[in-house]
């Protein structure tokens, strides 16, 4: 099935302003910034001429077209992602059958999360949209809890059936464990849709649970459609997403 990966990429935030022009230094000493870590990311899991970055802002579109990106200048009115992973679709030549939402803060997403995602809801014909699910290790089940305890928006959990279906999705830690053997996944922000999938996300209106938690995969779950959660694997990778400006160092010390 045709697959493209679309990296929406927003400067305007509440949390983190100007957050994808941020730079990382890596183990060489190289500073690049967050959307061209992220980008790289997309490009070890697929073809350069299949990843998009998707922006409404001329100073991050200048600098991906500076280190050889793809663009697609989508509106500013897009209030999630997925909304401007929709939007950028529309505006191929062709529609591709698959599309992969690769967040622009998580520049640690290694390349057979996004594969596995694609491959499981290109196998699952009864599910629009797909997304991966790790389970957490110590470290960043601590990680999750601090920053709930600093009162930060930071990663998020989810919950899924025997089927694998989507129950919830949290800023929350859910389950609420006081058992520490109870396992706790952490939600992944990386997406994968079937096109079609996608021109329906858009038709709807912003859920209330969708608005509380700033979670966009919620507005699936509000208008009943089911998510499909893929059981990813880290294989010795750390997994970390770029939500507050404390997970620079976190982020750089994985680099």
């Amino acid at each position: 099935m045709s697959r493209a990966v679309i990296i929406p990429a927003r400067y305007e935030s509440s949390r983190f302003p100007g957050k994808p022009l941020v730079e990382l230094r890596g183990p060489d000493g190289v500073a690049k910034s967050l959307v061209q870590r992220a980008w790289e990311a997309g490009c070890a899991a697929a073809p350069p001429e299949q990843v998009w970055v998707a922006t409404d802002d001329d100073r991050i579109a200048e600098a991906v077209e500076g280190f050889g990106g793809q663009v697609l200048m989508t509106s500013s009115a897009c209030r999630n992602g997925t909304e401007r992973c929709a939007e950028a679709v529309s505006m191929l030549s062709e529609r591709p059958e698959i599309i992969v939402n690769l967040q622009g803060d998580a520049p640690l997403t290694p390349p057979w999360f996004v594969t596995e995602v694609a491959d499981a809801l290109a196998a699952a014909p009864e599910f629009g949209m797909a997304t991966p699910v790790l389970l957490t290790d110590p470290d960043a089940l601590k990680n999750l809890r601090d920053d709930r305890k600093a009162d930060r928006v930071g990663g998020t959990t989810a919950v899924f059936g025997a089927d694998m279906r989507g129950i919830y999705f949290s800023k929350e830690v859910i389950p609420f464990a006081a058992n520490p053997d109870v396992p706790v996944y952490h939600h992944v922000g990386l997406y994968a849709y079937r096109s079609e999938a996608l021109e329906r996300y858009a038709s709807w209106p912003e859920g209330p649970l969708e608005k509380t938690e700033g979670l966009e995969q919620l507005r699936f779950l509000e208008q009943g459609e089911p998510v499909l959660c893929v059981k990813v694997e880290a294989k010795g990778r750390v997994f970390w997403e770029l939500n507050n400006p404390v997970d620079i160092e976190r982020i750089e010390a994985v680099l």
